[in-house]
Order: C-alpha cells, then structure tokens, then sequence
C-alpha cells in the first residue's frame, strides 16, 4: 500500500503541525526522554503518528509517519509509536481528529494518586468551560483512571471501556500521563492544557489539605 498524491499532501500538513506542537510542550518538560506521542487522522482509514523512540524536542517532520487504522505503516521502513492501538481505538469513535499523549509530571502524579479511585473528579473551576460541551464551572467531570499495562491492546481496551458516557476529553494511565483528544489538533491540545491545569490544582488542594 502506498500514499496517494492528496494523502502525501495532507500528511506534510498533519507533519508540521504535530512537530510545532509536541516541540512546544516538549519544552515544558512534558514529554521526557523519548515519551509521549501525537497523532492527527488523514482520512477515513489513516492516521499520522510519531514514528517510535524520537525525543520529542528535536521532532522533524520526517518522524511523523502515516499508519492505517490497525497502526501498521502505509511504507515500510519507520515504526510508529508502541501505543499506537491507544490512538486507534480513540480514531473509531465519531468525530476524533487528533490525539495527544504527554507525561506531564501533573497528570503522572495524578494517576498514580487517584489510580485506586479509577477517576479524578473536577467541579467548580472556570477553566472546565474548555472541554467541548461545557458552558458552566458548576458542571462535574470524571476523568477516568485506567491502570497501567504493558499489553497496548489490553491497555487500548480498557481505556475504551473507561471513557464510555465520560465528558472529560482525556484519560489518565496510572504513572503513565494523560490522553486527550478533540476534533482538531487546536482543541486536543485546548483539553490536554485545561484538564493539566486542572488536575494541578487538585494535586495542590490535596497538599494544603494534608
């Protein structure tokens, strides 16, 4: 199987803009050593993902690969991401563009805390008027705590299972850091920074509750 000519122009599109943006949360410390992984869909049965093992604050378009929707490369050669069945599994359900994969030591510390609750509850902030579908700081939001796993499938499935009926736009993987999605890559990464800050300030409530 090999690009066709619209699909190799929209994969230099997706390229660049994943590049710009995981350079720039790269920078925040929030995508170490080799860690995390971005991905924007191509079309119906594609999608563009960091190719595996690249340090995200030297990314070059070069390392953003396209992949079918079973995360196998459309040219042989580069390897996605090992969690490429996590983005997916996010790709099947309607209206997902793109997904966000970062380990922010927020949304680390987040999981690893809240692993035994299987949710992070967020209630009275402004900043939750972010997340689609929101229009009020009164609202509530879950955010689903899924255990870690080697096992990417198994780990793809139970994260699926997680955020059915949920309104977060993002999980947490216990120790593991935060997936956030959204139509675009603009609104992925609008939830991935609402939902960081927010979970941030309930890391720091729990501080000065202590």
């Amino acid at each position: 199987m090999d690009l066709n000519a619209l699909d190799r122009g929209r994969l230099t599109v997706c390229a660049a803009e994943i590049v710009a943006h995981a350079r720039e949360l790269a920078a925040r410390g929030w995508m170490p050593a080799t860690s995390g992984n971005f991905s924007m869909r191509l079309g119906d049965e594609l999608m563009a993902v960091t190719a595996s093992g690249v340090d995200k604050g030297r990314l070059c378009e070069a390392d953003v690969i396209a992949v079918d929707l079973t995360g196998r490369p459309v040219v042989e050669g580069r390897q996605p991401s090992a969690e490429v069945a996590l983005h997916a599994a996010l790709y099947r359900r309607p209206g997902v563009g793109a997904v966000l994969h970062t380990h922010s030591p927020t949304q680390t510390l987040a999981g690893l805390l809240h692993a035994a609750e299987g949710r992070v509850r967020l209630c009275g902030y402004e900043l939750l008027k972010a997340l689609r579908g929101q229009h009020t700081h009164e609202a509530t939001v879950d955010v689903p705590v899924v255990p870690n796993a080697q096992d990417t499938a198994a780990l793809a499935a139970a994260a699926d299972r997680a955020i059915d009926g949920s309104h977060a736009w993002g999980y947490l993987i216990a120790g593991h850091g935060m997936y956030a999605w959204g139509a675009d890559l603009a609104e992925a990464r609008r939830h991935l920074e609402a939902l960081d800050f927010m979970l941030g300030c309930e890391l720091e409530l729990r501080r000065l509750r202590a």
